[in-house]
């Protein structure tokens, strides 16, 4: 999708409504800045207020996310364009999710290896040392917490048995076994856990 020719075309619709930014705002319950942004293609009307968006200016979402009025004859073109595109910023959006978690383990396990060897060769032997290490340790398991939410959140856990992609909760990833990002998991189709391997596309 294009934000700078939706903004362009946001804007171009709001004037043959006969609408300044601040009435459009009104209309939708939100500010003037806002709409302002959209027309400048610096962000995108929230989903929760792109039906009411399009009623207002006279428009269907499909031709708001195409940022052009359509034809009946191309309607269909451009609904398979829209769909590649949605699928392209998905997997973009996935692809970001998966780096920022890699990064956040790496940094979490860098500095637990880092921790520990500082408070067992500079804090001396007995309770102190225990206390950091242990403290060290509950510290390390937040970001972890963190990235196995990210983790949940893209893409599927393909079952090795029928090949079904499955979305689990973020609880039955946590108390599943794991294998780096395989996990043991109960696959809803075939009703069998089995070693499920981590698929960013679903």
């Amino acid at each position: 999708m294009n934000q700078i020719k939706i903004g362009r075309f946001i804007a171009e619709c709001r004037k043959k409504a006969n609408l300044t930014q601040m009435q459009l705002a009104e209309k939708l319950g939100i500010t003037d800045k806002a709409v302002s942004k959209w027309e400048r293609g610096v962000a995108m009307p929230d989903t929760s207020i792109m039906l009411e968006l399009c009623n207002i200016l006279g428009i269907s979402v499909n031709e708001l996310l195409s940022g052009e009025k359509i034809n009946m004859e191309n309607n269909n073109q451009k609904n398979e364009q829209l769909l590649l595109d949605m699928a392209k910023e998905l997997e973009k959006k996935n692809k970001t999710i998966w780096s920022s978690m890699w990064a956040i383990m790496i940094v979490s396990m860098t500095a637990l290896i880092a921790g520990i060897f500082i408070a067992a060769f500079l804090i001396p032997e007995g309770v102190w040392q225990l206390v950091a290490i242990l403290g060290i340790s509950v510290l390390f398991l937040i970001p972890c917490f963190y990235a196995l939410k990210l983790e949940v959140s893209v893409g599927a856990y393909k079952c090795q048995n029928c090949g079904y992609e499955i979305v689990p909760t973020y609880k039955e990833v946590m108390m599943a076994m794991h294998r780096g990002f395989t996990r043991h998991l109960l696959c809803p189709k075939c009703n069998k856990r089995t070693w499920c391997k981590k698929v960013l596309k679903k």
